[in-house]
């Protein structure tokens, strides 16, 4: 066997260029891939029930997409493990631009810390795409109870039995706003967990548990029907789709600032040029009147971001959850 070092050479060269040659193939390849994007019906998956705020907002989503991208875009209800489920489908699809999922704060904000065991990173395997829209929650009671402002709420909460407060499960936006709500005004409040939104509210409705935060879609309706009132927005100004009613951090009450929030993602390593369609067609889809007013019908406040800003915007909100969630001391296995 020859091995002088002009052998070997001539052997380390072939190699080099096959390398190359492969490398470039493979770019060309991903190019030419990018450029025909899409040639085939794209699939938002919705990691929540049929009917849910994050349902009704990526149909919404998933029909205005469809025009700008040239294909269908088809949802796909993977609920289970708060969002677990379908974001984790996601996360380990191909990165080709044909598998999206519809992130909230809870998949991707809430769970990074509640979930010991979380098998999926957030930021890591997730490229985003376009921000949809954010929500502040409604501080609520029963439509004839004494409670007529976040301070009397105070003043009951400092009396010997204090209140109670409702959410739609442990680790919810409804529930760490509530654990909020008890460090800044003190006094005994015990939360009161339920295994769905509707079922609290139902409860809170008829003066079971005193208060709740839940989303404006759901709350609004039965403000106008007289079953319930608000006393306060989680946002830091007042919510468009209420603006009677004052934020709880202009009635003094510190740095109150959280809101449900919705995010399209593409698996990481989704080609550049994808990602550029991807977002070009979304930022058609938020530009039209019709998909504005109909996601302002679910109390979402539109907020153009650049990927940059989505991507610190994530991180500056795992931060804040994750105090919030060990400050409640919800943990998921």
């Amino acid at each position: 066997m020859n091995t002088s070092p002009l052998v070997i050479r001539g052997r380390l060269t072939r190699l080099t260029a096959w390398v190359l040659g492969a490398g470039i193939l493979a770019l060309g390849s991903t190019a030419v891939v990018a450029q025909d994007y899409p040639t085939r019906p794209i699939k938002l998956v919705v990691p929540f029930g049929p009917g849910t705020s994050t349902d009704i907002i990526s149909r919404v989503m998933a029909e205005a997409l469809a025009k700008p991208l040239g294909q269908s875009v088809i949802v796909e209800n993977r609920a289970g493990a708060g969002g677990v489920i379908g974001s984790d489908l996601v996360a380990k699809s191909p990165a080709d631009g044909y598998t999206i999922v519809m992130g909230t704060v809870g998949t991707h904000a809430i769970n990074a810390t509640l979930y010991k065991k979380l098998p999926y990173d957030p930021l890591k395997d997730f490229a985003p795409v376009a921000f949809a829209g954010y929500t502040p929650t409604m501080l609520v009671v029963a439509a004839n109870s004494p409670l007529k402002t976040v301070k009397d709420l105070a003043v009951q909460a400092g009396k010997p039995g204090g209140v109670s407060f409702a959410s739609a499960g442990n680790g919810t936006s409804g529930h760490l706003a509530g654990e909020l709500l008890k460090a800044r005004l003190g006094g005994d409040m015990v939360h009161v967990p339920y295994k769905e939104g509707g079922l609290a509210m139902s409860d809170v409705m008829a003066g079971q548990v005193q208060f709740m935060f839940y989303h404006p879609a759901a709350v609004l309706p039965q403000i106008k029907a007289g079953k319930l009132r608000a006393l306060g927005a989680s946002s830091a100004k007042r919510s468009a789709a209420a603006p009677d009613v004052p934020s709880i951090a202009e009635q003094g009450y510190g740095d109150f600032d959280l809101v449900a929030w919705f995010m399209l993602y593409a698996p990481s390593g989704t080609p550049a040029a994808v990602l550029a369609r991807l977002r070009d067609a979304a930022s058609q889809a938020m530009a039209s009147a019709d998909v504005v007013a109909r996601l302002g019908a679910q109390g979402l406040e539109l907020r153009s971001m650049k990927p940059e800003e989505m991507t610190a915007f994530g991180r500056t909100e795992i931060s804040k959850w994750s105090d919030l969630v060990k400050r409640s001391g919800a943990q998921v296995d």
